[in-house]
């Protein structure tokens, strides 16, 4: 019996194929679009006279808005008042409109946006009013989706820096106008999704979240504090789960597509992957854009650091909870370390939070290191070393106590060295000796740090090897507040090394004193060749040298075959590529005199680098080198408490940090130990052929006859049984037969035996 088709039914087909030939033939159909549209503005005459209603006459009124949508852009004349009414009636009467109606009036000014019909600003002006306002959870959650996607596909060509601003203005009023209401948190939430997605990558968004970080409400505090403490790592992941998502295997489609089917829609899908393979080539092969951290965008972040300061931490008044408030103090010190700002009062701060009662006092000592730096002054740093070590590094303390202060003062003095006194870390370093695994080790990671940024503060016998020979030779000097180390080039030395073991090469091969020093020079016309290391056929397009006229200095270019030492003529002297024998060579005494008059700053600066311009053979050279040694411990005392003092500059220090120590010593409980056998383990049990044929349909494989048959339902091999019952001896015979003369081929196949 055929079911009835109701008329609505019958409605939404007429609407259906009507528009299907709208589309293929707009002018011949012009009459019929006319007709309906008549019709809409009768309902929507009806329906204003009563928003509210949800009579029969909305489910028309809702076919009708569907059906113009789509064809609006056919008839521009017609439909010039279609879009202004839709977003009246949004705007006007969303709180009482009938949902399915609602929401098929935001679907279709979206429509009219894809169409092109109205622009972002027109689609973003109305639906970011209603999203702020709205009580309805499901219409916040609609709006949001829609404005993001609309944000999202308008920067997707290009940057669309004037919609951008037009938005992030309407977000900047929003937040500065009401900093107690709760709306902002809309504000924080679209900037924070568009700054992941790499949408918004500018500082006006990064203006947008300070403001938010110094509201009055707190759900918007704590989400812009989170942005700055979290949403570059957000976004880095989720442009990693973007490249995880396009990856396709070409080879297991072009497979599938020799096998199956052939169908147009196959070659659509292959077609596609391709392009979507190409495409990501060609994003791998761009040059990678400069996405700077927010912490690096912001306008003053001296005076953000002391607003928010003053403002959430400092306040009495304050009414955060103490999670926020760790957030908000988190902030302060990632922006005084990575700034190297100064807030005195930040420290002062900390004195009176810094004991084991506490609650969450490794958060506060997390926060206390991540504020130290190389200019904060270290009459303000003792106060709290001291503090730290008297009340949790003591014989009385609890292992985890003792190692999480160890720890702590540990990642302070990293920072700011001149912040520990002698007599302070000659008792700290004893601890080295402890039972205690976690304080043992807090303890040898302080000592290690002072031998190489402070060993004259150690006792003679803890200084190790290399700081002793170094304090003898005077090349360890002592730190003072505010200096900073002369800059170089990582493993220089290495390559000065290498240049002076070829230049020995050469003079013996050419029959000359290798010791000597004397100012001659092989001829280094050579040189010249190797300046481009990668290819000689680019040399062709440079257009040639261009010849200049020396000014008198000397210069020399060197490269990394055929290097000499560098003459120790008067640099007065003009330069040339064969250099002749100089007769002002000092002697050796006076070498000696000038070299003890040398200040030990300058004379470890590498001459290579103030004598010579480096060339791409050199530099290709000198990345070899590195990789061949091990270049932290080739390098001196005083390069690896630099490198060590650049390492923590922009590391953030977190609560799991300074509890690390504390956790070597501690034994598992045995309920953490099953939890631990069991973390990698899958939840659900899964047997070898379950694996096996999971692997196989993901493989786009298909089951064999003998596995098909295995699994065929009882019921349909009954016939087969029966028959085989009711056979006559012949035809048994018969099978047989067959069954022993394919064993002797080795199967059906005959594979084995021949």
């Amino acid at each position: 019996m055929k079911r009835k088709v109701g008329a609505l039914e019958k409605i939404e087909a007429d609407h259906s194929a009507l528009r299907y030939k709208l589309k293929r033939d707009p002018q011949s159909y012009r009459d019929d679009f006319n007709n309906q549209y008549q019709q809409y503005e009768t309902l929507r005459d009806l329906f204003l006279q009563n928003p509210s209603s949800t009579d029969s006459g909305l489910v028309a009124l809702k076919d009708l808005v569907e059906f113009i949508s789509h064809v609006a852009d056919r008839y521009p004349d017609l439909t010039s008042k279609f879009p202004q009414d839709l977003t009246q009636i949004l705007l006007q009467h969303h709180e009482v409109l009938e949902y399915e109606l609602r929401d098929k009036i935001v679907g279709s000014i979206v429509l009219l946006r894809n169409k092109d019909v109205i622009d972002s600003t027109v689609l973003l002006n109305t639906l970011f009013p209603i999203l702020v306002s709205t009580p309805s959870k499901s219409l916040r959650q609609l709006l949001f989706t829609k404005i993001l996607s609309d944000l999202r596909s308008s920067n997707v060509k290009a940057t669309n820096h004037k919609l951008n601003r037009t938005i992030q203005t309407v977000l900047y009023n929003l937040l500065e106008s009401d900093k107690e209401s709760p709306k902002g948190i809309w504000a924080v939430k679209i900037t924070r999704e568009l700054w992941k997605r790499q949408v918004w990558t500018d500082a006006r968004a990064v203006e947008v979240m300070r403001l938010a970080a110094l509201s009055e409400n707190e759900k918007v505090i704590a989400g812009g504090v989170r942005f700055f403490l979290g949403g570059d790592k957000e976004r880095e992941e989720a442009a990693e789960e973007s490249d995880d998502d396009e990856d396709v295997d070409m080879g297991r489609l072009r497979h599938q597509a020799g096998v199956n089917k052939k169908s147009k829609k196959n070659l659509r899908d292959l077609k596609k992957a391709a392009a979507t393979v190409k495409k990501k080539e060609k994003k791998k092969n761009a040059p990678h854009p400069l996405n700077f951290s927010a912490l690096h965008l912001l306008h003053d972040p001296q005076g953000f650091a002391e607003q928010l300061f003053s403002k959430h931490v400092q306040n009495s008044k304050s009414k955060l909870q103490l999670e926020t408030k760790l957030l908000v103090l988190q902030l302060v010190s990632r922006l005084v370390g990575l700034h190297k700002l100064t807030v005195l009062s930040l420290y002062s701060f900390f004195l009176k939070h810094l004991t084991p009662r506490q609650a969450s006092v490794t958060s506060y000592l997390a926060c206390l290191a991540q504020a130290t730096h190389n200019y904060v002054p270290p009459d303000v740093l003792e106060p709290l070393v001291q503090k730290i070590a008297n009340e949790f590094v003591s014989e009385a303390s609890a292992s985890e106590v003792a190692a999480a202060g160890l720890n702590a003062i540990r990642e302070i003095c990293a920072r700011q060295p001149l912040a520990m006194t002698d007599t302070l870390l000659q008792d700290l370093v004893q601890y080295r000796k402890s039972k205690d695994k976690g304080t043992m080790m807090a303890a040898k990671g302080l000592l290690s740090l002072y031998r190489e940024v402070g060993a004259d503060l150690l006792h003679k016998r803890d200084r190790g090897k290399d700081a002793s020979m170094g304090i003898r030779a005077g090349t360890v000097k002592d730190r003072r507040y505010g200096e900073e180390t002369i800059g170089g080039i990582e493993g220089i030395e290495l390559l000065e090394k290498w240049k002076e073991e070829e230049r020995r090469k050469k003079r013996e091969a050419a029959g000359l004193d290798p010791d000597a020093d004397d100012g001659e020079e092989l001829d280094g016309g050579e040189d010249w060749k190797a300046w481009d290391v990668e290819s000689d056929e680019d040399s062709d397009d440079s257009g040639g040298w261009i010849n200049v006229e020396s000014d008198g200095e000397d210069i020399q270019i060197s490269d990394s075959e055929d290097e000499k030492a560098d003459s120790k003529s008067n640099p007065k002297e003009p330069a040339s590529k064969k250099r002749k024998l100089s007769t002002s060579t000092p002697a050796p005494s006076d070498e000696k005199e000038n070299s003890k008059s040398v200040d030990p700053e300058i004379k470890s600066i590498s001459k290579l680098l103030t004598t010579t311009i480096l060339t791409p053979a050199d530099l290709k050279q000198l990345r070899a080198l590195q990789e061949a040694s091990a270049i932290t411990a080739s390098l001196p005392s005083h390069k690896r408490a630099q490198l060590l003092a650049q390492r923590h500059a922009d590391e953030a220090i977190t609560a799991e940090t300074i509890e690390a120590a504390a956790s070597l010593g501690k034994k598992s409980t045995k309920e953490e130990k099953i939890a631990m056998a069991k973390g990698d383990r899958e939840t659900t049990h899964q047997s070898t052929t379950a694996k096996r044929k999971e692997k196989k349909a993901a493989e786009g494989k298909s089951t064999t006859n003998k596995e098909k048959a295995r699994k065929k339902n009882f019921l349909m091999t009954l016939g087969k049984a029966k028959s085989k019952n009711k056979r006559s001896l012949t035809d048994v015979k018969r099978t047989l037969a067959g069954h022993i003369d394919r064993s002797k081929r080795g199967g059906k196949r005959g594979n084995k035996g021949h």
